[in-house]
């Protein structure tokens, strides 16, 4: 029962620190990358899906990501989704290829981009902590209903502790290498 709800816990934690590695992806340095555009929803048919369902994404060199779209007449709505994201990016259509540039980034977007950083990185932590906190109140009850001894409840917290420490380090590293990658000219 304690393994299970440690394997739980240890889960849960992992997901909430892919899940901020998932954001970092998203935020834009000088470089150009394919998951930048991903999160884009696009108006398909009257409904909203992400960009990738209905274009294939890829880069052209280390500034420019080339959108092709399936259909021709998702060229427009594709270049207003592109230009509607808070991205502040241009696309370009050529024909069937819609082309965007990426600017280089001044010194204060960077500093701008590094506070949104620190601050997903902020709501990574918060997430783990309310996951070891949600484990401890089970260990409570589990204690107060006598499903398990003392000895054991301590070196449980003790365990899920640890965990804990060990996930908000992996945010506050993945945090680290973004904001040099930001900093970067």
């Amino acid at each position: 029962m304690l393994d299970d709800l440690k394997k739980d816990a240890a889960e849960r934690m992992q997901k909430c620190v892919q899940s901020f590695k998932n954001e970092l992806k998203k935020l834009r340095t000088g470089r150009a990358h394919t998951s930048l555009l991903e999160h884009i929803k696009v108006e398909y048919y009257g409904t909203e899906v992400p960009l990738q369902q209905v274009a294939s994404i890829a880069l052209e060199d280390a500034r420019t990501i080339t959108v092709t779209p399936w259909e021709r007449n998702m060229i427009g709505p594709i270049e207003k989704a592109i230009m509607k994201s808070e991205l502040g990016l241009t696309p370009n259509t050529a024909g069937m290829v819609i082309r965007v540039p990426l600017p280089p980034l001044t010194e204060e977007r960077r500093r701008d981009l590094t506070k949104v950083v620190r601050l997903e990185a902020e709501n990574a932590r918060v997430a783990v902590r309310n996951v070891r906190r949600d484990v401890m109140n089970e260990l409570k009850e589990m204690l107060k209903e006598k499903l398990l001894s003392q000895d054991d409840d301590r070196r449980a917290q003790e365990e899920v502790q640890k965990l804990t420490d060990k996930h908000i380090a992996e945010i506050d590293q993945a945090l680290a290498e973004k904001e040099k990658e930001l900093m970067q000219v």
